[in-house]
């Protein structure tokens, strides 16, 4: 990438996936669900409610973030992890990457906010022995605060993802 990105205000193309490509990290969806969802989670029973949802999750496989994010993003995907339960029910608003970064990290700086809280234990986070879960549930307008290297994806040309300020339900 030509530039690091300090604060999540900065914003880079979706084209630029392909500059996160085998790079690790950490990555942050943000989702919005129009109706409830049991996500069906062998030993998880629980629903999720219509609302907004910020999803931390890590990539230090081969692939790196860019190919991550992309799986994530893209509508023809075989269920493989508990996100994609949501990300095939509900909409993807936003997604962001911390290159080197940490989803427990990121996970616990959001969960500091208020009105944020755990919506179903385990969810996204069934290796992990340090957070209850990887997905929160994040009021109306949720924004991330600043971060250090965190970076907003967005899609140049076309209108994925709602601009700031916009409402997450319209």
């Amino acid at each position: 990438m030509t530039r690091s990105p300090e604060h999540a205000g900065d914003t880079a193309g979706i084209g630029d996936l392909a500059d996160l490509k085998g790079r690790p990290g950490a990555y942050l969806l943000v989702l919005a669900l129009d109706r409830p969802l049991d996500p069906a989670i062998p030993g998880r029973p629980g629903t999720l409610a219509p609302g907004l949802y910020a999803y931390c999750g890590s990539a230090y496989g081969p692939g790196g973030l860019g190919a991550r994010l992309a799986r994530h993003l893209r509508p023809d995907k075989k269920p493989h992890w508990h996100i994609d339960r949501l990300t095939a029910a509900g909409r993807v608003l936003a997604a962001y990457a911390q290159p080197e970064g940490s989803e427990c990290d990121l996970l616990a700086a959001l969960q500091a906010l208020p009105g944020t809280g755990i919506p179903l234990a385990g969810f996204g986070s069934s290796d992990c022995h340090r957070c209850p879960a990887h997905l929160l549930r994040v009021p109306d307008g949720f924004e991330p605060p600043p971060l250090a290297g965190l970076l907003r994806l967005e899609e140049r040309g076309k209108k994925r993802f709602p601009k700031r300020g916009q409402s997450h339900f319209s």
